[in-house]
C-alpha cells in the first residue's frame, strides 16, 4: 500500500537540523522501533498514526498501528473468551492488511513458546490463553492489546517513504505503548521528535 504525500516534502526536509537526520533514515527502522507519521502524511490509513514494527527485512516490513482504538469491545470480538465478559477492553485497528485477522500484543515475564519477541518483554502472537492468564493472574506489569489487521510495506517501500519524510522513528522504550492514551499518543510521540515538530511548524 502506498502512502500519499504532499508535494514539496523534500524541500521541507532541507530545513531539518542535522541532529534529527537519523530519525528519518531508513537504516533506523528495525523490529521494535516506533514509526511516527509526519503531520504531512495524509494517507487515511496512516494519518497521525504510531506504528510498532514487528518484522523488518529484505522481504518487507510488518507493523501494528498502536493508536486507533475502535468502539468494538473485545468481549464482542472474542465471545468465546469468557473472562472478557463485562470488561471494557477494546479492539484496536492494527492496519489495513488482513483486517479480519486478530493479533495479540502483550507484555509478560514468562512468554509462551509460540510468542515472537518484539522488544523488552513485549511479544506478539500466542493464543487467547495468554489473554486469559493476564486478566486472571497477571502481575501489574503484565498487559495486552488485541488488534484487527496490521500494516505492511513491500521491499523498499518504507525506505522510500522515509526518504520522502513520511515517517520518523522513535526507539522502543521511549514511551509506554500500552499505557498511553490512544487519543494523544501520536502527539506525545511527536513532541519527542525534533524533526516532525519542525515539519509541523
Amino acid at each position: 500500500m502506498a502512502s500519499v504525500l504532499l508535494a514539496g516534502c523534500l524541500a521541507v526536509l532541507e530545513t531539518i537540523p542535522a541532529v534529527a537526520g537519523t530519525e528519518f533514515s531508513p537504516s533506523s527502522v528495525a523490529k521494535g522501533v516506533l514509526l511516527v507519521a509526519s503531520p504531512m502524511l495524509n494517507d487515511t490509513n496512516f494519518h497521525q498514526t504510531v506504528v510498532l514494527i514487528l518484522e523488518h527485512g529484505p522481504e518487507g516490513t510488518l507493523g501494528l498501528v498502536l493508536n486507533r482504538a475502535t468502539n468494538v469491545l473485545l468481549s464482542e470480538a472474542l465471545p468465546e473468551v469468557t473472562v472478557l465478559k463485562g470488561t471494557s477492553y477494546r479492539l484496536f485497528a492494527g492496519g489495513p492488511v488482513e483486517p479480519t485477522r486478530l493479533l495479540l500484543l502483550f507484555r509478560v515475564k514468562e512468554p509462551p513458546a509460540d510468542a515472537r519477541p518484539v522488544f523488552d518483554g513485549v511479544y506478539v502472537g500466542g493464543t487467547t490463553a495468554v489473554l486469559e492468564q493476564i486478566i486472571t493472574q497477571g502481575k501489574p506489569t503484565e498487559t495486552f492489546r488485541v488488534f484487527a489487521g496490521s500494516a505492511g510495506w513491500a521491499p523498499g517501500q518504507l525506505a522510500f517513504e522515509m526518504l520522502q519524510g513520511a515517517w520518523a522513528t522513535l526507539q522502543p522504550g521511549s514511551v509506554d505503548i500500552f499505557e498511553r492514551d490512544p487519543a494523544t499518543f501520536w502527539q506525545d510521540c511527536l513532541s519527542r521528535l525534533q524533526a516532525p515538530r519542525v515539519i509541523s511548524n
